[in-house]
């Protein structure tokens, strides 16, 4: 194991706004996604479109449903004959992920010149009985750094302090699942990010893994412009606060990542 460039998940300090990074960003679409869950405070995000939500759902209908989206979402291209058959299994997939205290799940396909460049991400709460925000993201640092091989960084970010850990991790491929018929080793590099909720007990975990080592600038941009857009605010309070505001600011905001794939 060892630990990829330090640069990576870094804030950009000329910029806490990824709206204004429009040099390096491209027009890939954004969606406002809200954490549910009926004993933690409000959590919004936004994410690329190019994220495809896996259906995590408190019952089995909403589970079907949300599958059925999913599948023709990620398969454009296909028909009934596929369609049918994969729903059920995303959807027994998300029960899986629902039950292991996961909110969110999403995975991001991106165009690349040597194909597709793929990455998991995943958003969930765990109980913090903590003071303040800043004392919980000590402890959390004060813990991650003890693992060398860990990167673990404080992050300012407008919803708060936060807390980094980088990671990289080699697998080897045992030689029958190869095409080639010889062992292969694999990358996968994992951002994973403790937001402490300013206004309950829990801490937000955001996580990505990806093996498109490559593209690894682009995946950390990504994945800062996500952190960027977190808000503990209730959206419904401030719906009735300000009507006329709607939910412009969490639909335009850019995000730098490679291209959305055409499946």
């Amino acid at each position: 194991m060892s630990t990829p460039p330090s640069e990576a998940v870094t804030p950009d300090a000329s910029s806490s706004d990824p709206a204004q990074d429009t040099d390096t960003t491209q027009d890939a679409g954004t969606a406002l996604r809200a954490f549910e869950a009926s004993d933690v405070p409000p959590l919004n995000f936004v994410v690329p479109e190019s994220f495809h939500g896996l259906p995590i759902a408190a019952t089995p209908e909403e589970r079907a449903a949300l599958a059925e989206t999913f599948v023709r979402d990620l398969y454009p291209e296909g028909s009934d004959d596929l369609w049918t058959p994969a729903a059920p299994y995303y959807a027994m997939l998300g029960e899986a992920m629902g039950d292991q205290g996961l909110a969110y799940s999403a995975m991001g396909l991106f165009s690349i010149d040597e194909g597709i460049a793929h990455c998991s991400f995943t958003v969930a709460a765990i109980a913090s009985d903590h003071p303040s925000p800043e004392v919980a993201a000590l402890g959390i640092r004060e813990i991650l750094v003890r693992e060398e091989t860990n990167d673990a960084r404080w992050i300012d970010l407008p919803c708060g302090p936060a807390v980094s850990c980088v990671t990289l991790r080699e697998y080897v491929i045992g030689a029958e699942l190869t095409a080639s018929g010889e062992e292969a080793k694999l990358q996968m590099g994992q951002i994973q990010v403790y937001v402490p909720f300013p206004t309950g007990p829990y801490t937000a975990v955001f996580t990505l893994d990806t093996a498109a080592i490559n593209y690894w600038g682009e995946f950390s941009e990504m994945t800062m412009a996500i952190l960027r857009s977190v808000s503990f605010a209730d959206p419904d309070a401030e719906a009735e606060a300000a009507p006329a505001a709607g939910t412009e600011s969490g639909t335009d905001a850019g995000i730098a990542v490679p291209q959305q794939a055409d499946r």
